[in-house]
């Protein structure tokens, strides 16, 4: 049964927290749509200094934006262009500390200033990215990359 408190602990017992109560939340749940809604709810609410939280699907061709928390995005992104780009083409977590120093950085808020994108695969297949931004440079630590792609993982494991 899925229950929001506020987190407690250093930064690896919060997300520790979290990540129970994203399994909660997403518990017997296969919509894509709606669970990627309630994670982006529930982790923009739960952790400080973000601007953006949301998701992009791999449609096949390029990234489509999906349920998000924040101000209007960008809608579609080529695999190669941006951080959600790199991360989806490399299948690899991008973590940027400051994202004017990005080659090809995609400025949908202009307050964004780091940006940590998680890919969303299952074995060899790209569902799409996990997009986190922040108005803060250097926001985003290695703590918070392993707590968000544990997030990541949970949703992954929602779908199947």
């Amino acid at each position: 049964m899925f229950t929001a408190s506020t987190l407690s602990g250093g930064k690896s017992e919060q997300y520790a927290q979290l990540v129970e109560q994203a399994r909660a939340l997403l518990d017997g749940e296969r919509d894509r749509i709606a669970n990627a809604a309630n994670l982006s709810a529930l982790v923009n609410q739960a952790l400080p200094q973000l601007n953006w939280v949301g998701f992009y699907f791999f449609d096949g061709t390029e990234l489509v934006v999906g349920p998000f928390q924040g101000l209007p995005a960008c809608v579609r992104i080529p695999l190669d262009k941006g951080v959600c780009g790199a991360a989806a083409s490399s299948r690899s977590t991008q973590r940027v500390a400051d994202v004017h120093d990005f080659p090809g950085h995609i400025a949908c808020d202009a307050a964004s200033r780091s940006e940590v994108v998680v890919p969303l695969t299952r074995g060899d297949e790209l569902i799409g990215v996990f997009d986190l931004d922040s108005p803060v440079p250097a926001r985003f630590d290695a703590e918070d990359q392993a707590g968000l792609e544990a997030l990541a993982q949970v949703y992954v494991e929602s779908l199947a």
